[in-house]
């Protein structure tokens, strides 16, 4: 077989070039012709060196990589560029493979007119199928964090995922905890199966237990019937046992004793469940200060805390805040149907200089505020809740807000009605409920006015009216 180059004496022979290519390789002519390929390449693609030849690229490739009329092709020869695009072909036994084109231009000789293309085509499809099955895949999906300590965090969570023991997660309360639990599950070889989370502190101790383990019918009044425990419920997944801190000395017990024999008693039985469960749980407090005090069990500390993650507060993720707003924003953004794009400097000034004493769910409540009452597509300071200026808040905000909107003369009523809203304290349903009242107030009761005062339509607050209790 001869030996292909281009008409140009002294030029390198292409066969024995690509035959030295560790991808999938062609040359194509000036018609994006194939001229040349390597073995790679017919294996590739299914296509013998004698059947190639002299065929447009586009036909033997048959990929979806936009080169529709040689427009790629055409635009390397042009303009010299290299292009690197990533598609999948079509080979000749119909299935599909998955690449990644390289498109170069040849040239004869240093400063001569160019001569052809050069097409390499590598095979991705392992690597695409080992990144969708690596317990990586998807750490940061419902995690935003781009400082230090949240990139340390996520190093150590894929090693956590692949083992069987007990997780504690410590941090301030608002850190994410339970997103960090629910991603490490998701991404484990029990992620198939559920996730279940409790509040340790949520529940009177005796009803706990019945949550925890199930009871039996007759077991207690109001047991009218058998009811498997979230234990039971959990059963070769995973169960998130959230403020772990606030368990009862009595079930510290019947829980080290699950963790160490995967079985229990419901409620009133007397027949011993088993299960497979793995644990996390999590806490805002020191386990070890409540050890040396007596509330918690140190034998059930260390069983619990065989690996342990630290979330870091808000304040101390260097430039977190700063994409978390802007997430934020926009994820409220579209779900109210608003244009509100950004936040002042004054307002971002602010925001940036506060502690977030309630972390990220502080954050995102101020952010849900802001994107309810602000009217134009920047949020400004007047637009924050009115704690974020109070003297006596924890933060080292001291600015006074306007007592007018300088920008649509609103009653500043109308638009800090979280004025009496601590750091830490009522939900975003407490300050709209009180949103609600001021904007009734401002407008006499005209619920027009009031719809108008708070950038809603009318049907939505006689909507909200109704949620809240108010009508």
């Amino acid at each position: 077989m001869m030996k292909k180059t281009f008409a140009v004496p002294g030029e390198v022979v292409l066969d024995d070039l690509l035959a030295g290519f560790p991808h999938a390789s062609a040359v194509l002519d000036e018609g994006f012709k194939i001229v040349t390929l390597n073995r790679l390449f017919e294996a590739l693609t299914g296509y013998g060196h004698d059947v190639a030849v002299g065929v447009y690229a586009d036909f033997i490739l048959r990929s979806n990589m936009g080169n529709s009329r040689g427009q790629v092709f055409q635009r390397v020869l042009e303009t010299g560029e290299t292009v690197i695009s990533e598609g999948d072909i079509i080979n000749r036994s119909r299935k599909k493979v998955l690449v990644r084109f390289t498109i170069s231009l040849v040239h004869t000789r240093k400063g001569q007119q160019a001569r052809g293309l050069l097409l390499v085509v590598e095979d991705i499809s392992a690597l695409q199928a080992t990144i969708q099955t690596t317990l990586y895949r998807d750490w940061t999906t419902d995690i935003i964090g781009h400082s230090p300590k949240m990139q340390a965090v996520f190093e150590i969570m894929p090693l956590m995922a692949r083992t069987e023991a007990s997780i504690l997660i410590t941090g301030e309360t608002g850190t994410g905890k339970d997103k960090i639990a629910e991603t490490i599950h998701r991404n484990s070889p029990r992620g198939k199966y559920q996730f279940i989370k409790i509040n340790c502190g949520a529940l009177p101790p005796d009803l706990l237990e019945s949550e925890l383990f199930g009871h039996v019918k007759g077991a207690f009044t109001g047991a009218v019937r058998d009811k498997p425990g979230m234990f039971k419920l959990a059963d070769r997944g995973t169960i998130f046992l959230t403020e772990i801190g606030d368990m009862p000395l009595p079930l510290q017990v019947k829980l080290l004793s699950v963790l160490d024999d995967r079985a229990f008693y419901p409620v009133g039985g007397e027949r011993k469940e088993t299960v497979d469960v793995r644990v996390i749980a999590a806490t805002h407090r020191s386990l070890r200060e409540q050890v040396e005090r007596g509330a918690f069990r140190e034998d059930l500390f260390y069983r619990l805390n065989v690996l342990h993650i630290h979330l870091p507060p808000l304040r101390e993720r260097d430039g977190d805040i700063r994409f978390l707003l802007d997430y934020f924003l926009k994820d409220y953004a579209n779900r109210l149907g608003k244009e509100v794009q950004t936040f002042s400097a004054d307002a971002l000034d602010l925001l940036l200089k506060y502690h977030f004493p309630g972390n990220i769910r502080e954050l995102r409540n101020i952010v849900e505020y802001c994107a309810n009452v602000c009217r134009c597509t920047t949020i400004d300071r007047d637009d924050l809740p009115r704690y974020l200026f109070d003297r006596s808040a924890e933060s080292p905000i001291v600015a006074s807000p306007p007592a007018v909107s300088r920008r649509n003369e609103r009653p500043a009523t109308a638009v800090g009605a979280a004025g009496g809203v601590r750091a830490g304290g009522e939900n975003w349903p407490a300050v709209e409920r009180e949103m609600i009242l001021q904007a009734l107030k401002a407008s006499r009761g005209n619920r027009s006015k009031a719809a108008g005062m708070l950038g809603w339509g009318r049907t939505t607050l006689w909507r909200k009216i109704i949620q809240h209790g108010l009508g």
